[in-house]
């Protein structure tokens, strides 16, 4: 068997993250990178903790195609009304979206997914704009539903398909979803009672946060990634980093699950 690669890694992480009878839900990301990262990742995740240690888990695929058989897709679809979602076989469609059991203010959504530009130390995501607001250098594709996954869903796990450091910032140009500025009492005074980044995922490493203090620390390291090549690509300061783990491998068990089971096309998960 080959060896796992950096998508197989990741997809293993998040997977052992999402728990038994969790509802989790995930949209159509745009671009090659941020598609791989936002959606394939998490539908693969979603699917493995499924036929491992999660079998009642709920993944809503753009909000409204119910733990999908990826097995069936052919690419992915281009848009979240999109033919290939119709036809696809699942366990339940939510027609007329968002006409489902779940309410997104009821705080019923355990878990979902973002990515952005730009994230900064306290966890903030900017999907907005680049520069000034009024004078942007780059206008992007706007919130989309950041501001509820990050207030309103139990957790939200941020997946960068990038880490330079114009990407990871001392401070976002713009907050498109809210992190821990100030920490949780920061949120509290924001309003916000819930929620927040739990994870972020990039081809480097895994941060976690310091939800107290309010700041994004390193929590493992993924395979053949140096501590000096970490520093230079993120633009704010990371600590002590020599007691931090590597991200640990999939076993051969989840590695023949993914490939054979969730994954068998290489659809999602690039094979190299």
């Amino acid at each position: 068997m080959r060896e796992a690669n950096l998508y197989e890694i990741i997809t293993v992480a998040l997977a052992h993250d999402l728990q038994e009878g969790e509802l989790g839900f995930t949209g159509l990301t745009t671009g090659d990178g941020a598609a791989r990262f936002a959606t394939s990742i998490p539908l693969a995740a979603a699917q493995l903790a499924r036929l491992t240690h999660a079998p009642s888990l709920t993944i809503m695929l753009a909000g409204w195609v119910h733990n999908p058989n990826l097995r069936q897709l052919t690419s992915l679809p281009n848009s979240e009304f999109d033919e290939e979602l119709r036809d696809l076989e699942c366990e339940a469609q939510s027609r007329g979206f968002p006409n489902h059991p779940w309410a997104i203010k009821r705080g019923d959504i355990d878990f979902g997914f973002a990515s952005g530009a730009q994230v900064d130390q306290y966890g903030n995501i900017n999907s907005v704009c680049i520069g000034d607001y009024h004078s942007p250098k780059v206008r992007l594709i706007g919130p989309v539903l950041q501001p509820e996954h990050m207030t309103l869903f139990g957790r939200e796990y941020i997946m960068m398909a990038n880490h330079d450091a114009r990407r990871f910032v001392e401070k976002v140009d713009f907050i498109s979803g809210v992190g821990y500025p100030g920490g949780l009492e920061g949120r509290r005074e924001l309003g916000i009672e819930s929620g927040g980044p739990e994870l972020v995922f990039t081809p480097k490493c895994i941060f976690d946060f310091d939800k107290d203090v309010g700041r994004m620390r390193v929590k493992s390291i993924h395979p053949g990634v140096s501590i000096d090549d970490l520093r230079e690509s993120t633009g704010f300061d990371l600590g002590p980093l020599n007691d931090v783990p590597v991200t640990p491998l999939p076993s051969a068990e989840e590695l023949e699950l993914l490939r054979n089971e969730v994954d068998p096309y290489g659809l999602l998960l690039p094979t190299s």
